[in-house]
Parts: structure tokens; sequence; C-alpha cells
């Protein structure tokens, strides 16, 4: 099949906008909590609406795309998520906020679902592992970006309005201008989501144009009849490794949302610096881990790569809630390293335990990105009982339950691995 390179590039941009928009509440949380007088729990309510529309629409989303194709069901996901970002750019107060992040959730989780088959139609499947890590470093790159564009857009505006007061010139960048007419003075953070509305409707207005393959769903791929649902959820092994998705989701959200709220309160790091820089590393660094984790995999059982990395994401997250403001602030972002090969572990793992019903298993194991919802809740709520260091040592509960997985995991087909040595002949030959 010839590879249609335009649609790789589009793919791309699209798995760059998902980890943006995804990943900016953690930047943006402390300043949400003190512009809107919010508690932990209250706060913690955002990621959840967010994330609980994973829960409800992985599976209705293949299903959307079985019936009417990749193109409408894209069109369908960024009109939604224009509406949602839209809604809270025009009405930015907390209530309207947790819709609106629900909204956008809802076509977020509904493009994940989408543009994995797109990807290996237009790539080329014998070219679909190589642009898949690929996506994951642009995921990556974009979650590792993100802080910075919340930061320069909160200075510019910030700025901008210091510079009126003066009765200045201020800012002449005329999108810095525009924003400042829009956006309320004492909530310049909301600016991101005037950005991702705009990006969503050049998106919305492209899809139609663009020239998309005809997508013809592997068996893996297809979410299958709701019976097939019925037989895996009364399986107990699938149960559990839904209960690993949650647990590596809500870890993951855990660290993300809640790293700069943490440095802000124990060690006095400033949300719009340290705090956003943290952040930053921490997706830099995961994507660091995924390529590491590559080449382990290649070298080691998959299962004692996962037991390795749960034990020593464990050390880390012990040293970012108890050490020192400049060992926290180097072991909040090395978390991101550690846990980075969790996620594929745990999904290889659960579906090369099971010869049927591959895509209905990938369903409900997607659906266990509610974990993002549910474990940034409880410390949240927690926080809020016991003050935010004890609430976050909930997080050696997820990482516990990840260690077991790398014990008691039994795949009827293991990861292949080669010796070193023999690693390193290929790859001299």
């Amino acid at each position: 099949m010839k590879r249609n390179n335009f649609t790789v590039v589009l793919i791309l941009c699209i798995w760059f906008v998902i980890s943006f928009v995804t990943n900016i509440l953690g930047p943006i949380m402390p300043e949400i909590i003190d512009n809107y007088h919010l508690d932990l729990t209250l706060a913690a309510f955002l990621p959840f609406s967010f994330f609980l529309a994973y829960g409800i629409m992985s599976v209705p989303a293949g299903m959307l795309m079985e019936r009417y194709g990749g193109r409408t069901a894209m069109a369908v996901a960024f009109g939604t998520a224009f509406l949602g970002a839209l809604l809270f750019a025009l009405l930015p107060v907390y209530g309207v906020a947790l819709g609106s992040l629900f909204v956008i959730g809802i076509g977020m989780a509904m493009l994940q679902v989408i543009i994995n088959p797109l990807m290996r139609v237009a790539g080329g499947e014998e070219h679909f592992a190589f642009y898949s890590v690929l996506a994951q470093l642009v995921f990556g790159a974009a979650s590792f970006v993100s802080p910075y564009v919340f930061v320069s857009l909160v200075r510019s505006l910030s700025e901008r309005r210091l510079a009126q007061a003066a009765h200045l010139s201020g800012n002449s960048n005329i999108f810095i201008r525009a924003l400042a007419a829009v956006v309320p003075p004492d909530l310049p953070w909301s600016s991101l989501y005037w950005v991702f509305a705009l990006i969503f409707l050049i998106l919305l207005i492209a899809i139609p144009l663009a020239p998309l393959p005809d997508v013809n769903l592997k068996e893996e791929e297809r979410t299958g009849p709701w019976t097939s649902y019925a037989q895996l959820l009364k399986k107990r092994q699938v149960l559990l490794y839904f209960l690993g998705i949650v647990a590596y989701v809500g870890t993951e959200q855990g660290l993300a949302n809640w790293m700069s709220k943490f440095l802000d309160v124990y060690h006095g790091v400033d949300p719009l610096g340290g705090g956003a820089s943290s952040i930053a590393l921490f997706w830099g660094l995961m994507s660091v881990g995924c390529l590491l984790g590559l080449l382990v995999l290649k070298l080691w059982d998959a299962r004692k790569v996962l037991r390795i990395s749960a034990l020593l994401a464990m050390g880390t997250v012990s040293l970012a809630l108890f050490g020192s403001t400049k060992v926290s602030l180097a072991a909040f972002p090395a978390c991101g390293f550690f846990i980075s090969v969790m996620f594929s572990i745990i999904f290889s793992l659960a579906l090369n335990s099971e010869t049927r019903h591959h895509g209905s298993f990938s369903g409900i194991l997607c659906s266990g990105i509610f974990g993002g919802a549910l474990i940034p809740l409880i410390i949240g709520r927690l926080g809020d009982w016991a003050g935010l260091r004890t609430a976050m040592l909930f997080l050696y509960l997820p990482l516990g339950y990840i260690l077991s997985i790398g014990f008691w995991a039994k795949p009827l087909i293991d990861n292949k691995t080669v010796r070193i040595r023999d690693l390193f002949k290929k790859t001299v030959l």
C-alpha cells in the first residue's frame, strides 16, 4: 500500500494536539485553585471531568468509527472538542469548566481510538511500529512544550495589562492583543481555551478537505459485539488488567496534576517557574524513557522490566515527597522516566493473555484511562483532610499494584528477547 505522507503528518499533528490539551491541567492547576479559591477536592474534579469522558467514550467511539468511517468520526470529535473549548473560553467559571472539560475529553477520547488504525493504513503496515513510536515522541514533545506555552501566554497577557495600566503601548503582538480583548484580566491562563478552540476549528475545517484513506479495521481493532464484552468481563484476568491501566493512568495523572501544587506548597516553587518546568521535564523524560524502553524490552522479559520500573518509580516518588527542594525538583521529573514503559507493557501483557476478542479487550483497557479521573480526585480529597504530602502517599497503592502485575502476569506469548552481544552484532551487520 502506498504511503500517504500528508495524512501521516496530519495524524502526528493530531497526536500533538491531543497531548497538548490533555496534559495542560497539571501546569495550570495552582492558578485554577488560587483564582477560583478552590479546595483540593474541588480542583480535582476538573481532571475527573476530563478523564471520565475516556471511561465513557472509548468503546462507543470505536463503534462510531466502524459505522460511519474515520473522516466522519474525526469531524464529530473535533466539533465536540471545539464546542467544549469555546464554551469555557466564553464563560470561564468553575461550573462551566467542569462541563467543558468533559466535552473536550469526549473529543480527545474519540480521536485516540480513531487515529491509530488510520495511521496503520496511511503509513503502511510495514512502517506502523515506527510511526507508533514517532507518535509517542510527538505526544511527549507536546506535553513538554505545553507548560512553556502556558507560562508565555500568562506572562505576555499580564505584562500587557500592566503596560495598559501605566498607559504604555505594551505587547504589540496582534495575537496577544486579540486575546487580551476577550480574556478576563484576572484569568490569563483561560486564554489557552481560546487557543484550543482555534486549533480545533482549523482541524475541523481541514478534515473534510484532507485526502484520508479508507480504513478496513483488523480484527484486533474492531470493537466487536456487546456479547464479546460480556464474555470478557466475566474473566478475572480481564478485570485485573483493566485495573492495571486504571493504576497506571491514575499514577501518571496524579503526579502530573499535583506536582506543581506540591512544589508550591512545600517548597515555595513558583508555578510559573520551577513548577511548570518540572512538569515539562516530567513529560520530556517520559519520552526518553519510552525510547530506552524499546531497547530494554529487546533484552529483558517485559514482566521483569515492569517490576524494576515500579520499584524505581516508588523510590523516586519517595524522594520527591520527602526530599529537599533541590531533590524534589529532580525527583518529580524522574518519575516520568521510570513509569514511561508501564502502559505499553501492561497493555501488551493483557492482549497476549487472550486469544480472542482483542478489539473488545482493547476497548475495555482503554476505558481504564478513567484512572486519570479517579486517582487525582482521591489525592485531592485526602489532601484536604490530611495535607497534600500525605495524600500523595496514595500513589504507592497503584504503583504496588503495577508491581504485582510483574509477578502474576502469565501471557500466552512472551516478548522476544536477545542477548546484548547478539543485539550489537545485528546492529553492526
